[in-house]
């Protein structure tokens, strides 16, 4: 007799596909699977690595559980559990949203929250380097892809003041074949909340594949964009939500590239200044 076909994860609902498919999971996925149904709303909120050290298991072994309930990656997985668990204004502003809250309250308050917590975790040893690297180059390469394509504008706008050779393209075929371009001498800062896209690690590899050196910045400094780093600029959210792009991180990113540019300012000295001068001096003849 044919076996009946297990029904989509996304038909079912992921809280009844783990039930379902509990009788059937191992030791380690019934750890997980007990974990998440003991408080869906709460799993959904820390990262892959993060969930892993809740449980006590590795990320290889969350990966292969949420991939046998059904979902390509835990990503996928993440937003499902949390379409079920948590309420639609949660999902929105990707915090929990009580009753009555203050929507101008929460989000300054979250913002101000992820800048302390940042400001916490930046060790300013890497902060340095990363800004030596940045004024010693022969060229910077900056990347970041979706919402981190706005972050990596921000800083292509303040670090092509420099007069460092600054190079920064929008399309994800475009900084491939940038990548595709650098060398030893390159070095390339890399934005990316989760630094889980597949096409930034891919962009990411071609780099060290050219001896290019990578600075990450990124909220998961375990992440597989993370380990390919040779320096990890972190940024501490104090609320994450259930996508990818929250909310705060954004603005935590850019004042990290504030700090940078004031760093690699004290660098390169009187040189900077001169190249700041002659910038200030040909947007002042553009103004009435």
């Amino acid at each position: 007799m044919k076996e009946p076909e297990k029904p989509s994860p996304f038909e079912s609902g992921c809280i009844y596909t783990i039930k379902t498919m509990y009788p059937r999971l191992s030791a380690k996925e019934r750890t997980i699977a007990d974990h998440i149904l003991s408080d869906p709303a709460k799993a959904v909120h820390p990262s892959i690595d993060e969930l892993a050290d809740q449980i006590g298991i590795s990320e290889s072994t969350l990966v292969r559980f949420v991939r046998k309930l059904g979902y390509s990656g835990y990503q996928r997985f993440r937003i499902a559990l949390a379409t079920e668990a948590i309420g639609p204004a949660s999902r929105i502003y990707e915090t929990r949203v009580e009753a009555h809250t203050d929507e101008v309250e929460m989000v300054f308050s979250n913002a101000m929250n992820t800048l302390s917590l940042t400001r916490g975790v930046l060790d300013r040893k890497d902060v340095d380097k990363a800004a030596q690297m940045i004024a010693n180059s022969g060229r910077l390469l900056i990347f970041g892809l979706g919402g981190s394509n706005i972050v990596a504008q921000d800083a292509f706008h303040k670090l092509i003041r420099t007069g460092i050779d600054c190079v920064m393209v929008e399309d994800y075929h475009m900084q491939l074949m940038l990548a595709s371009q650098s060398c030893a001498d390159c070095v390339a800062l890399i934005f990316s909340h989760t630094g889980t896209n597949m096409d930034t690690i891919a962009i990411a590899q071609e780099l060290r594949d050219r001896s290019c050196k990578i600075i990450v910045v990124t909220t998961s400094a375990r992440s597989g964009l993370s380990r390919m780093a040779h320096v990890i600029l972190p940024v501490a959210v104090a609320s994450n939500g259930y996508i990818a792009e929250a909310f705060s991180a954004r603005i935590a990113q850019q004042v990290t590239i504030d700090v940078l540019y004031v760093m690699i300012l004290k660098h390169l000295g009187s040189e900077a200044v001169e190249h700041l001068d002659a910038m200030r001096n040909v947007i002042a003849k553009r103004r009435i």
